[in-house]
């Protein structure tokens, strides 16, 4: 019988169309005939998994997901398949659960169990929900975060009794301590400056100086491969700082928050030194007193310095009387 080329098209078509979709099952690691050995889990939530994705059992690739299908129409149970790669003895009570990295990447991690009977093609294994690294840390930042929270309330109320503490004059007195503060800063800037310029004349050290980080540079590039491997071991050592427990770091942190609130209540305490100096009206006009005197020295100084530092060269002590308070200034007129 003789066969026509229509005929002979249309069963090379059909042997193409089925070569491809067999090669396309293949490449997504799904087989058509299911040929192989097979187990099931059931999760609830699969975090992302897909088709392809690795099994690992102790860090060593022992097969790949299959499929992922539907247990129910409400998708409160969903069935992923694994195939393995070879005949492997998993215990029964194994537990198989997903794994995931911060990079995104999915795969599904089999503890092997103790008991000695196997699972077979077929059985299904036990599954576990392993929560990831944000949701760990997630749950232990929000209790610190509450108590944060209350040490802020603390920290405001300490900070009004502080503002209700200092009233007009005292601000007064303070912007005068601050302006004889910057006054003496200048002085400071102009000795700096008298000593930098005495410094520039001695070239001859200074030259020596830069002879010496010369030498010091050129050490340093004829040391590179050194400094290669101090970089390699400084890697290791932030690798295994970013090993470190994060449970102990957090329960530092949850420490400090409790000892900063335990200090905040000290500070609220009117019985206490801190709570005495926000709430004693006597130890405010002590501290008010103080700076006043501290403003009548500044101002004598500044008015009469010869009082104090004696050249006898070129000048006389000064023996005028000294100021009894301190000088009148724009913002004690304001006052």
């Amino acid at each position: 019988m003789k066969v026509n080329n229509e005929t002979k098209v249309g069963a090379l078509t059909a042997i193409a169309i089925t070569l491809f979709i067999l090669g396309f099952n293949f490449l997504r690691g799904k087989s058509t005939f299911k040929t192989g050995n097979y187990l099931m889990a059931v999760y609830q939530n699969t975090k992302g998994i897909v088709v392809s994705n690795p099994v690992f059992i102790n860090g060593f690739q022992v097969g790949t997901v299959s499929e992922i299908e539907n247990a129910d129409a409400d998708l409160k149970n969903i069935i992923v398949t694994i195939k393995l790669n070879d005949d492997f003895n998993i215990p029964k009570n194994s537990i198989a659960s997903i794994k995931t990295t911060p990079l995104g990447n999915v795969s599904i991690d089999i503890a092997l169990g103790s008991q000695s009977t196997f699972l077979h093609s077929g059985d299904t294994l036990q599954t576990a929900n392993t929560p990831g690294l944000m949701d760990n840390i997630a749950g232990k930042i929000d209790p610190i975060a509450a108590q944060l929270t209350a040490t802020l309330v603390a920290l405001e109320k300490t900070l009004n009794n502080v503002n209700s503490t200092l009233d007009v004059a005292t601000k007064a007195n303070l912007q005068q301590s601050m302006s004889n503060i910057n006054q003496a800063t200048a002085s400071l800037a102009a000795s700096t400056k008298a000593l930098q310029t005495m410094l520039n004349e001695q070239n001859g050290s200074i030259t020596q100086s830069m002879k010496y980080i010369n030498s010091f540079t050129k050490n340093l590039a004829d040391n590179n491969s050194k400094v290669n491997n101090m970089m390699g071991n400084i890697e290791k050592t932030t690798d295994r700082l970013a090993k470190t427990d994060i449970d102990g770091t957090v329960a530092s942190l949850k420490q400090s928050v409790e000892q900063l609130n335990s200090l905040l209540e000290k500070a609220n305490n009117p019985k206490g030194t801190v709570g005495m100096l926000l709430n004693d009206k006597t130890m405010y006009a002590n501290i008010n007193s103080t700076l006043k005197s501290v403003n009548t020295l500044t101002d004598d100084l500044r008015l009469h310095p010869k009082r104090y530092i004696h050249f006898s060269v070129f000048g006389k002590k000064d023996k005028s009387a000294p100021l009894m308070q301190p000088m009148i200034t724009d913002s004690a007129k304001l006052k």
